[in-house]
């Protein structure tokens, strides 16, 4: 008797695991995360806060999470090539941001690799619309969702919850923007 009930939990347990990887292959393999904002900046100025990582600290949401993380810049000072590296607490995690395109006012295209507190790489993108003295600013992520990342997908929105980080990074960057426009 206690060996057909030990069985039959036996059974029960990894047909809960079948369905359950079931449901997470079924997630979607891709995501876009994208959020944006009109400044009343001119193009030049608000596109220099995102070409020149130098400038991030001064708008990045994640900056403000953790003021005491390390961090260095390689490669070229701004634009193609420039080169920005982070290790931080459990919040910003550790990882390098690498500028693969750059088109004045226009596109700033992004590398992003995490490594802690897990790996992925993705590409972020900002692209600029000029309208006069007033800049339109599109902050865009997209990639390839791993197994982990459709799990995760799961129990956390990462639409609402990376999408709101936009949404202050780019509160933020509007000020700063703003600001120097203004003098």
């Amino acid at each position: 008797m206690l060996l057909k009930v030990l069985i039959g939990v036996a059974a029960a347990v990894v047909l809960a695991v079948g369905v359950l990887a079931l449901i997470v292959a079924l997630q979607p393999s891709e995501f876009r995360i994208e959020r944006s904002a009109t400044i009343a900046a001119p193009a030049p100025a608000v596109f220099a806060q995102v070409n020149d990582f130098h400038n991030w600290e001064a708008w990045s949401p994640w900056a403000k999470l953790d003021p005491t993380a390390k961090s260095s810049f390689a490669g070229a000072p701004a634009g193609q090539g420039a080169a920005f590296s982070w290790a931080g607490n459990s919040k910003v995690g550790e990882g390098r941001m690498t500028i693969t395109e750059s088109r004045p006012s226009e596109l700033v295209r992004i590398k992003l690799e995490f490594l802690k507190p897990f790996e992925a790489t993705n590409t972020a993108e900002f692209t600029f619309r000029p309208d006069g003295e007033r800049t339109a600013v599109t902050w865009s992520m997209y990639g390839h969702n791993n197994f982990i990342g459709r799990a995760v997908s799961l129990f956390v929105n990462m639409e609402r919850t990376l999408g709101g980080e936009f949404e202050k990074g780019l509160a933020s960057m509007k000020a700063v923007a703003e600001a120097s426009a203004k003098k």
